[in-house]
């Protein structure tokens, strides 16, 4: 019997399933984030040898399938394709951008939008046609507006300016500070520019954001308010350039709107329900993987 390997790779998660060609899930593995410009080729590897040496194929592995932010570069996709031949010469191997494994773990039939909100965010889209189309995804330098990232860093900042009497009052600061357990600002300020893999910290601070929101921080339930509209507004740039002409499903995915619940009642107040189904999902984005994987085994 042949068996399949999906995958998805995150920046602060790597989830591995092995399913049999019925697509049942047989066993799944967590491992540590897997991203080649946070982590770099050689961890990527060792995370990947080990997640997926631990699911234990009772047999060989035909397909495996792997969706991993980049992968729609097509010198990161070759590197990928690299690592996972190294580790197993034997299977197909099939490598996509993890927004794709995403929206089809959530809209099995392959058409829709799905809207990842983790350590950064994007929009990506599939027309009935199979045309597809992005927006956003663009690293938190220059883009990833409304991910997790975004919310904790803002967060910070308005902190930093209402503790220097150049912003509204809110409570982010010292929410912050606390959470960090550090006793002045300078202790957090070195925290911020000087830890290790930055950006995954503060992206945890995404969870304060809401918890200042729901204690009734104005400050705070604006910032969701406005990562609500960047993560709508890039769905939307999808919708255009897709151009559905029927109602279709839109997939919430990613651990911001795992931190801040509140991000998908804001997010539905954004778009027309009577063109759009508003679905969070609640299964493993790896899920889309594995049905990618499993065509391989049949290509049309």
């Amino acid at each position: 019997m042949p068996y399949v390997v999906g995958i998805d790779a995150g920046a602060t998660k790597t989830v591995a399933l092995l399913a049999n060609e019925n697509g049942e899930i047989l066993s799944s593995v967590r491992g540590p984030g897997a991203n080649l410009v946070l982590h770099g080729e050689a961890s990527v590897e060792s995370t990947l040898r080990t997640v997926i040496g631990d699911l234990d194929s009772p047999d060989s592995v035909s397909a495996i399938c792997i969706g991993i932010a980049g992968a729609d570069r097509p010198g990161e996709a070759t590197t990928v394709r690299g690592i996972l031949e190294r580790i197993d010469t034997s299977p197909t191997v099939h490598v996509v951008n993890d927004a794709h494994v995403a929206l089809l773990a959530g809209a099995p039939s392959g058409s829709g939008i799905v809207v990842v909100a983790g350590t950064g965010s994007i929009a990506y889209g599939v027309a009935n046609s199979g045309q597809r189309a992005r927006s956003g995804g663009w690293g938190y330098l220059l883009g990833d507006e409304g991910s997790a990232f975004w919310l904790g860093h803002a967060a910070l900042r308005v902190g930093l300016r209402a503790l220097d009497g150049r912003g509204p009052e809110s409570t982010l600061y010292d929410r912050i500070q606390a959470h960090l357990g550090l006793k002045d600002s300078a202790a957090v300020v070195s925290w911020f520019y000087h830890q290790e893999r930055a950006r995954i910290r503060v992206a945890r601070l995404a969870a304060i954001v809401e918890e200042a929101s729901v204690d009734g921080d104005q400050t705070a339930t604006r910032l969701l308010d406005q990562a609500a509209h960047h993560l709508a507004s890039a769905a939307a740039s999808v919708d255009r350039q897709l151009g559905f002409d029927s109602r279709y499903r839109l997939v919430l995915a990613g651990g911001a709107f795992e931190a801040c619940p509140s991000l998908i009642e804001r997010y539905s107040s954004e778009i027309d329900p009577e063109r759009i189904e508003v679905y969070r999902l609640a299964g493993e984005p790896a899920l889309g993987a594995v049905l990618l994987a499993l065509q391989q085994l049949s290509p049309e």
